[in-house]
């Protein structure tokens, strides 16, 4: 097996090699800026290939999924029929509403031709003809950025008919979503854009066989498709040697909490999670002990502060800690924060944004948030937790999306992984009303 690449090899490459997603470029949101610095030059290569070829080449690189899943992309996209005369379509996952993910509205300021390249890329390898970017309804500043991208693409002949003087033709079209979480579960990203209320389809059967109006659908993350005109101008065994070799590629880390520079960080794969909160986001406020991180989005289960030493941030090692990287969202808490505002904070959200249609999500995210509410105002006792840990638990694997196992996630491991800490803060809160 070839060798990884080290950061510092990383970090010694030239900028737009090593930028794979944020460029360290002025103005490279514009089309003149992105085509000098090489740009479109990758779809241009990948329409000197073959359709199969271009797959083959994502799937060497083991590009995996940056939407939560870490699905690998290559695989994903072989699911989509070749042999056949239905519409087919590529849906761009743009709606980010994780708490503590905020990394694709970077690429959509400041790098949004390499996603629209992307797209293009990945539609010439599917044979799709219509592709959609389906972007968080709040976001108006960063729909408008990326559909002046989007029009300047068609201008230059990149989008349209007969792209770049091959048969290879298709549309790009922006859908707003309107401000519902759940819609970023890919099957009611797609009962959104038929103008349906976003309500998970139960599966099988998958988008790749019955997707968008019943036709075969892929569905990407914004992250994940800007990686593919690297891969493609690079190559797959190139990409493939950076950071972790089983989760490869650089990762945008979004830092948030109590870090002196919160922000997005762009790295490879594996980067000790000690180096991401003390190297690059400037350590702890107050130079206060870490309590608790959530290294991706706060569905993901939290590990302690006095755990993090060795943990790595890739797919494999996280999971090996009993946790996940989801959308590389890592919330840092420090030892001072009461984790029962902090957990009935974040159920609160899960209970807002549940749309309701399976009832042990719709009742019990609620009933924790409840319970956690009543903790937090010292009208609780220690045995909650264990009531807490049961609705979670009956929550936990009956559902049909995944918002379930969000929900439960972090009043579940919380629990579990600071017990005593708890009890302690129910204690206190209770003795306040005294």
């Amino acid at each position: 097996m070839s060798e990884s690449l080290s950061s510092s090899q990383i970090e010694s490459m030239d900028s737009h090699d090593l930028k794979l997603v944020l460029p360290d470029i002025p103005n490279y949101h514009l089309i003149e800026v992105y085509e000098s610095y090489g740009g479109y030059s990758a779809l241009r290569k990948a329409l000197s290939m073959t359709p199969e070829a271009v797959t083959e080449e994502v799937k060497k690189s083991n590009l995996r999924g940056r939407g939560g899943a870490a699905f690998p992309t290559g695989l994903k996209w072989t699911f989509m029929p070749r042999q056949t005369d239905k519409p087919k379509f590529l849906a761009v996952n743009a709606d980010e509403s994780e708490p503590g993910s905020f990394k694709d509205r970077q690429i959509l300021e400041f790098n949004p031709h390499q996603l629209i390249e992307g797209i293009l890329i990945a539609c010439y390898a599917m044979g799709i003809k219509t592709a959609y970017v389906y972007i968080r309804g709040e976001y108006v500043k960063w729909t408008k950025l990326l559909q002046k991208a989007i029009d300047d693409a068609y201008a230059r002949g990149f989008i349209g008919e007969k792209i770049l003087g091959s048969n290879f033709s298709t549309n790009i079209y922006i859908h707003r979503g309107a401000g519902a979480y759940i819609c970023g579960e890919e099957s009611a990203l797609m009962e959104s854009i038929e103008g349906k209320r976003g309500y998970p389809r139960v599966k099988p059967p998958f988008p790749a066989q019955f997707g968008l109006w019943g036709y075969p659908t892929t569905i990407n993350n914004v992250e994940t498709i800007t990686n593919v005109p690297v891969i493609i101008s690079k190559g797959g065994e190139w990409y493939s040697k950076i950071g972790a070799p089983k989760h490869p590629g650089t990762l945008l880390f979004g830092v948030s909490g109590h870090v002196n520079r919160p922000g997005v960080y762009e790295l490879p794969t594996g980067v000790l999670l000690t180096d991401l909160i003390y190297k690059y986001a400037g350590g702890v406020r107050g130079n206060k002990k870490v309590k608790m991180v959530i290294p991706g989005g706060s569905s993901m289960p939290p590990i302690r502060g006095d755990q993090i030493e060795g943990v790595r941030m890739d797919a494999e090692s996280l999971k090996s800690v009993g946790s996940s990287i989801g959308t590389g969202g890592v919330i840092v808490i420090d030892e001072d924060t009461q984790l029962l505002k902090v957990l009935t904070r974040i159920t609160k959200f899960y209970w807002h944004e549940s749309c309701g249609q399976c009832t042990p999500c719709r009742e019990g995210t609620g009933w924790m948030f409840k319970v956690l509410k009543r903790l937090s105002e010292g009208h609780g006792k220690p045995e909650d937790l264990d009531l807490l840990v049961g609705i979670a638990n009956n929550i936990e694997g009956n559902t049909v999306c995944a918002l379930g196992d969000a929900a439960a996630w972090p009043v579940k491991f919380t629990i579990q992984r600071f017990r005593k800490e708890l009890e302690e803060e129910i204690s206190s809160n209770s003795r306040g009303l005294d």
